[in-house]
């Protein structure tokens, strides 16, 4: 059913982590993370999903596992367990109270949970906002977990926690170490290390690339929006990924943080060059050394007119979507924290393959923006040269990948907070109303269904083996074709009168 365009807006800043959620597609070996390949093209190759399902009734509903109560991050799917972020209000371990960010792990066949990982929360609420929980969707590569926590540690924990009896790495200072808590290998902690001052939360989900874990800081402006509280401190980092270690940092963009540093890194080879492709908070796009952190080129995802103004009031935006490396060129749209509300965005395809330094004129390919394209934290998915992507007004456009020719447009009536996800012949675009729209891909536009999966959806869905996993604000799904629905309780005999 079609709902009241005029619905109400948003109701966290943090909601803005939604964009950290996962697609699979074809991993590298051994890995998974938000978009499945560092290249974090939200489309897969994966066949047989359902198009069709009713989460109430349980048809087509292979499992279904309670999470926490503001959830944002994942499904991420990878060796026999799914992987989501929330916060501690599900209460898996009893002994566990209070406010905490926290990963939780299940048993991908059946959705038995399996173990957890909880932090606690900063003393500073403008670093650490309340009940948010962790908001980086993990890299998985082997039996490590890549992620930033809610307390701005870059950590790596064991895929097994504590249920293999190991106590794994050089960190053993882990306060619960039972079957169904998670296992800490090393830690570092960005504020304690590099002065970062994340403001309202620590994000981002890693790029693992050889011997490096690519990661943002999250580094932003004080509460009241004023200045940026650390503009020395770096905003970009890469660290060893078997010991922690800092291997180098970037500062870049420094004091012009707009508002916060809330993105992921993509990483591809552009011109026969390998790079780390980096979103900063002052709205550039930039392309860096993986082995130095030195920049290569940078490009201003803003008209060069565009005015920064606190609140959302001016047309200049920082950059929450992730970009995307499809066919040589790089796909990134920019927003604003979705406190901020509806406003104008721009969209831009680029090829600085043959650039460096300052390239907006030379690389710029196309763009989409003015009236024809919203603030958006999504990220793009492209198959056959069509390239699906959401605005946070809760409109998804059809484009050419190449030219950026517009093929349809898609109206969910809902602000849309994660990405559109195209697998089997369909896209599956999730809302802040819980409704989860699927349509057919091509060049025109054919609904095949709008399915109410019970709260609001401020994530991604994936896929794997033939089922689509979808993670709701207070609920993990696993949905496939042919399962019939639950059988209604049979009503019971009235006792007899005494």
């Amino acid at each position: 059913m079609k709902k009241d365009r005029n619905t109400p807006g948003f109701v966290s800043v943090v909601l803005l982590m939604t964009l950290l959620s996962t697609a699979a597609t074809a991993a590298p070996p051994g890995q998974a993370m938000f978009g499945h390949t560092p290249a974090r093209n939200m489309a897969s190759e994966q066949t047989g999903l359902p198009a069709d399902w009713d989460v109430e009734a349980g048809r087509n509903v292979k499992w279904s596992a309670p999470v926490g109560s503001q959830s944002y991050v994942g499904p991420v799917i990878f060796g026999g367990k799914v992987f989501v972020g929330t916060n501690n209000e599900g209460k898996r371990n009893e002994k566990i109270t209070g406010d905490r960010g926290v990963v939780m792990a299940f048993q991908e066949s059946d959705g038995t949970f399996l173990w957890q990982m909880a932090h606690e929360k900063l003393k500073s609420g403008e670093m650490d906002w309340p009940l948010q929980g962790v908001c980086s969707t993990p890299t998985v590569e082997g039996d490590r977990l890549y992620y930033v926590s809610n307390r701005a540690e870059l950590v790596a924990i064991d895929t097994e926690g504590f249920r293999d009896g190991e106590n794994d790495g050089p960190f053993q200072a882990e306060k619960a170490t039972s079957p169904i808590d998670g296992d800490v290998v090393w830690a570092y902690d960005m504020i304690g290390e590099l002065e970062v001052y994340p403001h309202n939360m620590a994000v981002g989900s890693p790029v693992v690339i050889g011997d490096l874990v690519f990661a943002p800081t999250s580094n932003g402006v004080d509460g009241r929006h004023g200045k940026v509280v650390s503009p020395h401190a770096p905003s970009f980092i890469a660290v060893n990924k078997s010991t922690g270690k800092l291997v180098w940092k970037n500062a870049a963009p420094g004091a012009n943080v707009l508002h916060g540093a809330w993105s992921n890194p993509a990483y591809g080879t552009l011109g026969g060059k390998a790079q780390v492709i980096f979103p900063g908070g002052d709205g550039w796009l930039y392309g860096l050394e993986p082995a130095t952190g030195k920049e290569i080129w940078k490009f201003d995802c803003n008209p060069k007119d565009a005015e920064w103004k606190a609140g959302g009031y001016g047309d200049r935006n920082n950059i929450i979507a992730t970009p995307v490396i499809y066919d040589g060129k790089v796909y990134i749209g920019v927003g604003q924290d979705p406190e901020n509300g509806d406003g104008p965005g721009n969209f831009w395809a680029i090829d600085p393959a043959s650039a460096s330094g300052e390239v907006t004129e030379k690389a710029k390919v196309w763009n989409r923006g003015g009236e024809e394209f919203n603030r958006t934290l999504s990220t793009a998915a492209i198959h056959d040269d069509i390239l699906y992507i959401a605005d946070l007004a809760g409109f998804l456009y059809a484009l050419n990948a190449q030219s950026g020719e517009h093929h349809w447009t898609y109206d969910a009536f809902a602000a849309v907070w994660g990405s559109s996800f195209v697998a089997d012949g369909k896209v599956y675009l999730g809302d802040e109303d819980g409704e989860i729209a699927v349509l057919k891909t091509g060049k025109k536009m054919e609904l095949l269904g709008e399915i109410y999966m019970g709260s609001a959806i401020y994530s991604t869905p994936a896929a794997h083996d033939g089922v689509l996993f979808i993670l709701t604000r207070k609920h993990l799904f696993a949905l496939a074709e042919g399962i019939a629905p639950k059988a209604p309780e049979k009503p019971q005999p009235a006792k007899a009168g005494v």
